[in-house]
């Protein structure tokens, strides 16, 4: 009789770039991540300096390692330690009436990096990206791109060093001057390699990556920045954008430029569990600044718990804090680090119940989007 081998289950693959993030039951592999995208982990040497230098505490993203990899972010210290200044960009492609709290992250560590380090910052709106991926028409588009500035706004940047632009408004001169150089040093098997791109995809996507890149040049806005061509770039992101930015370092230096930093985090997880991002269509995935204090109570129902069956299991045993997606937002969004430990030590010895840590992740959740709406309505105009 000739023996069957047993049958070996796949490992599922994960994917990450600017439009798709997916990974098996193990989550995202962050390790796995820097490894394939060639950046480096932020140590906790270097959260030390940014501490020294800014004379602040590092922000909780920085301590907890939700900002957890870099590009050259040393260089940027080096830079601001002789007295030398850089700038920040970000951005956010409008695809929805509303941020979720995952869009609030990149905004709310920017904000902290504008405060501590006291730099101008330029945020992109890519109301052109969302029409070509999206089923959106401009209009519509624009209309998200203004909604979604507001949200925006309401985070608190410093007026005086902040510059925000939509791209359908904006493209053009001296910006559509470094689009075009950019692209003319990517060939497109390149931008296939990097971005998966394939046949079936119209040649407005392919060409897209550049109007993303040329933000992080200084000579893109000579009204913000004249003479000061060669002043450097840092970019707080989500690390499915990294893509963008290999490419805009490779051709960097092959148009006078210099390379953009990266600071980049970890992804905000679904209330479903950290397998994907949230998703801006699925209400359930996902805590809103515009839901109301009874919405808000869905983290009851559908956040994913660590914890166990029945209260009787759950003193016996205590909750799986890893795959507790309640224990991941207290995470992010609990300031105080003995609160938030003394809570993972509860809820871990079997001390706290799930429903006690889901109400406590409510009320902290409440507080935050109730100070944004407040912010929000001070937000006067088309933002």
């Amino acid at each position: 009789m000739t023996a069957v081998a047993p049958k070996v289950e796949k490992e599922e693959e994960q994917v990450v770039n600017p439009w798709e993030v997916s990974a098996g039951k193990g989550g995202i592999g962050y390790d796995k991540l820097v490894d394939q995208f060639g950046c480096q982990r932020l140590d906790a040497a270097t959260i030390d300096r940014v501490a020294r230098l800014t004379g602040r505490p590092p922000h909780r993203f920085l301590r907890r390692g939700l900002f957890f990899a870099h590009r050259d972010f040393n260089e940027i210290l080096d830079l601001y330690e002789k007295g030398e200044k850089f700038y920040l960009y970000t951005g956010r492609g409008p695809s929805s009436e509303s941020l979720h709290l995952g869009h609030l992250v990149p905004f709310m560590f920017t904000k902290y990096l504008q405060d501590a380090f006291k730099v101008p910052l330029v945020i992109q709106l890519t109301d052109d990206e969302k029409f070509l991926w999206k089923n959106l028409t401009v209009n519509e588009s624009k209309r998200l791109a203004r909604e979604n500035a507001k949200d925006i706004i309401a985070c608190g940047f410093d007026v005086e060093k902040t510059f925000m632009f939509s791209d359908f408004n904006f493209v053009g001169g001296a910006f559509y001057e470094n689009m075009v150089k950019v692209a003319r040093c990517v060939t497109y098997n390149k931008v296939v390699g990097i971005f998966g791109f394939s046949q079936e995809d119209h040649i407005r996507k392919i060409s897209f990556p550049p109007v993303q890149a040329v933000p992080s040049f200084p000579s893109s806005f000579p009204h913000l920045f004249s003479g000061m061509e060669q002043l450097r770039c840092l970019i707080p992101c989500a690390i499915d954008q990294d893509p963008y930015f290999r490419m805009t370092r490779d051709v960097a230096p092959r148009i006078g430029c210099q390379k953009p930093s990266l600071t980049e985090s970890r992804f905000f997880p679904a209330l479903q569990g950290e397998s994907t991002k949230m998703s801006a269509s699925d209400p359930n995935s996902a805590i809103y600044v515009t839901d109301s204090e009874e919405e808000i109570k869905k983290v009851n129902k559908y956040a994913f718990s660590g914890g166990q069956d029945s209260a009787e299991l759950q003193r016996e045993l205590g909750a799986n804090l890893e795959v507790d997606v309640p224990v991941k937002y207290l995470n992010f969004f609990l300031e105080d680090d003995d609160d938030l430990e003394q809570i993972k030590k509860g809820y871990g010895d079997g001390n706290l119940l799930t429903g006690k840590v889901k109400n406590l992740l409510g009320d902290v959740l409440s507080e935050l989007v109730k100070r944004h709406t407040r912010a929000r309505a001070q937000v006067t105009g088309d933002g």
